[in-house]
């Protein structure tokens, strides 16, 4: 599958700043067709969003414009299930701090990553963080504790707006 045109180990980098959604629409059908998972014109449609905002997006902000642009416009509930869909493909990440989605560059199977949400200008930053993800499920463990999913999110200024 097709990753992001650029490197990232643990260095930070904004979640928009890949790939054209073109292709990356064409490598999460790709991807789809691989695990035998189907990418329906709705799922495709709310990645195609997500991979298009500026920002993270809400799913009501999804449900508006699949409104205003569909002569069918879905029931939230299937917006949910798609969004639950690309969630569980690893093709977004939702950010529980701000209720949102944003799309993951590099979806794979147990990916974890932390997420720096600037609260002015909303713009999202990723990083992978194998050590401190490491670290995390060591003390999981001492405590014999079974975690199952785990998203770091730290709220804060970015350079540009901590500098305005």
């Amino acid at each position: 599958m097709h990753t992001c045109a650029h490197e990232h180990h643990d260095t930070l980098h904004g979640v928009h700043d890949h790939d054209s959604i073109e292709q990356r629409l064409r490598d999460a059908e790709a991807l789809c067709l691989r695990v035998g998972a189907r990418l329906t014109p709705l799922r495709k449609e709310v990645l195609s969003l997500i991979l298009n905002a500026s920002g993270p997006t809400g799913a009501y902000d999804l449900l508006a414009k699949i409104k205003s642009e569909s002569e069918r416009p879905a029931a939230p509930p299937t917006v949910y299930r798609s969004l639950d869909f690309l969630l569980e493909m690893g093709f977004i990440h939702r950010l529980s701090s701000i209720n949102a989605y944003i799309p993951c560059c590099h979806p794979r199977a147990g990916h974890q990553a932390a997420f720096f949400i600037c609260t002015e200008c909303k713009v999202v930053k990723e990083a992978s963080a194998p050590t401190l993800l490491q670290e995390l499920d060591h003390l999981a463990q001492s405590d014999h504790f079974q975690a199952q999913h785990s998203i770091i999110e730290i709220s804060g200024k970015c350079q540009q707006c901590a500098q305005a």
